[in-house]
Order: structure tokens, then C-alpha cells, then sequence
């Protein structure tokens, strides 16, 4: 049985199901602990996946319990982030990887075939195959492997270098260290509800993206955890962050929205989406093996990610950054509602005031104010839903389940209320232009 949210609060304190005494929520979910009555009311309003996004929802599913499972085995006795995790930490590559491996560079044979091809059309053709190569040129041109480009600094984010925040990036390498590898080359700061190290250029250097909308709400030991799981991809061999494997991904991602059929609006359009079908088709196909052969060990490097931030801030610091994930989407809506706030306020006094002032601290606020009823309430939901990440990414609860298994491992780097400040006063300039541009928009 389900019910809105605003039904439900003008209820009686025994859950209609079996019984039993309900607090009531306030201006959160009312719902039975004991039965469940209620726990998930909300009408998801959600795009129907596509084919290769319902499968990696289904891969992450089936792979991230059982990656549990065999995690748990091996480390029974010790929680993550302790010997045994650490001993595991880079997997030989198996055969999966390896034809993982192998199916990259094929893709990335298709490229250079054509390169190549194109290129002697172009030369020793004759009448319209010149023509015929340069096409071929353009589509190798479209298909090429991307290294990245750092993002700029502009009015919606914030680019700080070692330079802009010498305390930051001291703190980001001790981070990298404890993960057993190495530290950024820039930091990119904007209100995203989320956080990632990505690389960029030929030489694949680091950059560190933080989205305040996730930063601002965690404690500075879920933000050192935090810090510890995205350095952790980079310590447990993730093939889909390499530059071959992810590479590959990237091209196919390219042919699909090239091949995608379009709006038929008349026999030309229908003739075109029946020529590309069969490629279509056939794209589809090795994107979904590639899938298959990488999804598992990816998921594997999420959870031994998990480890790294239980082991760089501590065991309760990891599984708190879960529960903050949890609510990412209350979060996102009071960022919005912020946004909306300020752009139709009207009256004088009103006008004069700065909007964005406080904006970071009322969000942390609003975070907090969430009761541990509703965090429980979320957690069960996530574990109906399959709540994860995104696609890629072992569901949510099976993480903080794993975290919260065995002995909790205690903090290698703590982060004392001093030099968490000396690290907020370095990013208070970013903090008032991301707040800004926020309520602009």
C-alpha cells in the first residue's frame, strides 16, 4: 500500500498494515519500520532507459552482489580498508581483461583503418573516390581517441593550481598517498552534487572536481573518505579509466549517436534509418560485450575504492559519505529551490540583500536537519530501487553494507578543526563565485 506523502501525515500513529505505534514524519515520510508500510510512497517520474543503460543497470545489480559475496570471503573477520584489501588491491587483468584489452584495440583498429584508407583515397584515387576518402578522413577525425581538456575557469566553476591553494593540494597529496598513488595537477570547483578525479591531455594529468553541493555537506572526515575513494580508482586498476579501454567506450559512444536513427519525416529519413540499422545493431552488440567484460572488474575497483576511503578517514566517516549520497537528491532540490528563490524575489529590502550569502551553510543546514528515521527510510528504498551512483557504480547499500561489516578500521589521516579551516579559507573565493553564478541562473 502507498500513499503521498501528504496523506500519509494527516494518518493516525498505527500503521495501517500490522498495527504497530508510527512516529509521525513532519514534513518527511511517514512510515512503519516493522512492515515497511509506506516506505517508498514517492511516483518516480523516470525516462525509460535504453537498451545498453538497462543492462548495465542489471550488470551492476547481479555483479555488485556478488563482488559482495566474494569480497566479504576473503576479508572475513577485518573490515575494508585493512591488510586484506590492501594485498588484493591490483588484480592481475584475467581473461576478461584481457579481451577487454583486445576488443580496445580493435575499435581502435576501426579508426585507424580508416585514417589510413581515407588517406590513400584521398592520394591515388581517381574520379569520385577522393571524395569517398575525404569522408572516410572526417569520420577517423569524429572517432579519434580524446585525451581530455582541462576544463576553464569561467563564470559557473572555479580552476585553482597549487599555487591558488597550496594547503588544499597538500592535503589532496596526503590523500593520494594513503591510496598508494599520486596527486592532482589542478582542482575544478562548481556546485555539482558530486565529486571525481579525471585526467586529461596525452599525458593524462589529474584534475580534481569538486561540487560544493556534495563538499559543503560532509564532515571533514567523510571529505577526507570522500577524497580517499576517488584516489582509490587509481590504485585498483580500473581498465575503464585507462586511456585504451576508455578510449574504446568513448568511439562507440560516438557511432551510436552517429547511427542513431532520426525523426522520420518523410521516404528520404525512412531510407536513411533503414541503411544504418544493421551498423546500429551491430555497435550496440560489441558495446554491450565490451560491457560484459569490463563492468565486473570495474565494480570490483568501486569496492576496493570504498576501502581506500575507509581507510584514509576511518570506517564511520566512509559509511556517512554513503548515507550522504543517499540524500543527494534533497540536496539538489534545495540547491534548486535556492536558485529559484533568489531570481523572483521582490520588494526592497528583499532586493538588497545577497543571496548567495550563507547559501553553503544553509544547504550544510538542511543536510543535517535530516532526521536518521528518514536516512534509514532512504537506505531501504535505495535497497528496493537498486539506488546507485550511476550505471556503473555497485548499488549504494551493498557498499555501505560491505563498509559497515567486521571491525571498523580507524583513520589513517585526520583532518583537525584547524587545517580543515586553513583548507575552507582557501576555497572561500570559490565558494562566493560558485554561490553567485548559482542564484544568477
Amino acid at each position: 500500500m502507498t500513499e503521498t506523502a501528504d496523506a500519509v501525515r494527516t494518518a493516525g500513529r498505527d500503521c495501517p498494515e500490522c498495527g504497530e505505534p508510527v512516529a509521525a514524519g513532519g514534513r518527511y515520510v511517514t512510515w512503519c519500520a516493522g512492515c515497511e508500510w509506506n516506505v517508498d510512497p514517492e511516483v518516480r517520474d523516470e525516462e525509460t532507459p535504453g537498451r545498453i543503460e538497462r543492462l548495465r543497470q542489471r550488470l551492476a545489480q547481479q555483479y555488485g552482489e556478488q563482488l559482495l559475496a566474494e569480497l566479504s570471503e576473503s576479508a572475513a573477520g577485518t573490515a575494508p580498508g585493512g591488510a586484506a584489501d590492501r594485498a588484493e588491491a591490483r588484480p592481475r587483468p584475467g581473461t576478461a581483461g584481457l579481451l577487454a584489452t583486445a576488443l580496445a584495440v580493435t575499435i581502435h583498429g576501426v579508426t585507424l583503418a580508416l585514417l589510413a584508407g581515407g588517406l590513400w583515397l584521398v592520394v591515388a584515387g581517381r574520379g569520385a573516390l577522393p571524395l569517398v576518402g575525404a569522408l572516410l578522413l572526417g569520420l577517423a577525425v569524429v572517432l579519434r581517441p580524446r585525451f581530455g581538456r582541462l576544463p576553464k575557469d569561467g563564470s559557473h566553476r572555479v580552476l585553482l593550481r597549487r599555487a591558488d591553494a597550496p594547503r588544499l593540494f597538500a592535503l589532496l597529496d596526503e590523500v593520494a598517498g594513503t591510496a598508494g598513488t599520486t596527486g592532482v595537477r589542478a582542482v575544478v570547483v562548481d556546485a555539482d552534487v558530486n565529486a571525481s578525479v579525471t585526467t586529461y591531455g596525452i599525458r593524462q594529468q589529474r584534475v580534481l572536481h569538486i561540487g560544493l553541493g556534495l563538499w559543503e555537506i560532509l564532515s571533514p572526515q567523510e571529505r577526507i573518505a570522500l577524497l580517499g575513494h576517488e584516489f582509490g580508482h587509481y590504485a585498483h586498476g580500473d581498465t575503464r579509466r585507462s586511456l585504451l579501454v576508455g578510449g574504446a567506450f568513448q568511439s562507440l559512444g560516438t557511432w551510436r549517436y552517429t547511427l542513431a536513427p532520426v525523426s522520420a519525416q518523410g521516404l528520404a529519413d525512412d531510407l536513411v534509418n533503414l541503411a544504418t540499422a544493421l551498423p546500429r545493431l551491430l555497435v550496440d552488440g560489441v558495446l554491450a560485450l565490451l560491457e560484459h567484460l569490463t563492468l565486473r572488474q570495474s565494480q570490483r575497483a568501486e569496492y576496493l575504492a570504498d576501502s581506500t576511503a575507509a581507510r584514509a578517514g576511518g570506517t564511520e566517516a566512509a559509511a556517512g559519505l554513503m548515507d550522504r549520497l543517499l540524500i543527494g537528491g534533497s540536496v539538489g532540490g534545495e540547491l534548486r529551490r535556492e536558485s529559484v528563490a533568489a531570481r523572483t524575489r521582490i520588494g526592497g529590502a528583499a532586493r538588497r540583500e545577497d543571496p548567495s550569502e550563507g547559501l553553503w551553510e544553509r544547504l550544510a543546514a538542511h543536510a543535517a536537519s535530516v532526521p536518521e528515521r528518514e536516512c534509514e527510510r532512504l537506505r531501504r528504498v535505495a535497497e528496493r530501487r537498486g539506488h546507485q551512483v550511476d550505471s556503473t557504480h555497485p548499488p549504494t547499500h551493498l557498499r555501505r553494507l560491505r563498509l559497515t561489516r567486521g571491525v571498523p578500521v580507524p583513520a589513517v589521516l585526520v583532518l583537525d578543526a584547524a587545517r580543515a579551516a586553513e583548507v575552507d579559507a582557501e576555497l572561500a573565493p570559490a565558494r562566493r563565485s560558485v554561490a553567485r553564478e548559482l542564484v544568477r541562473r
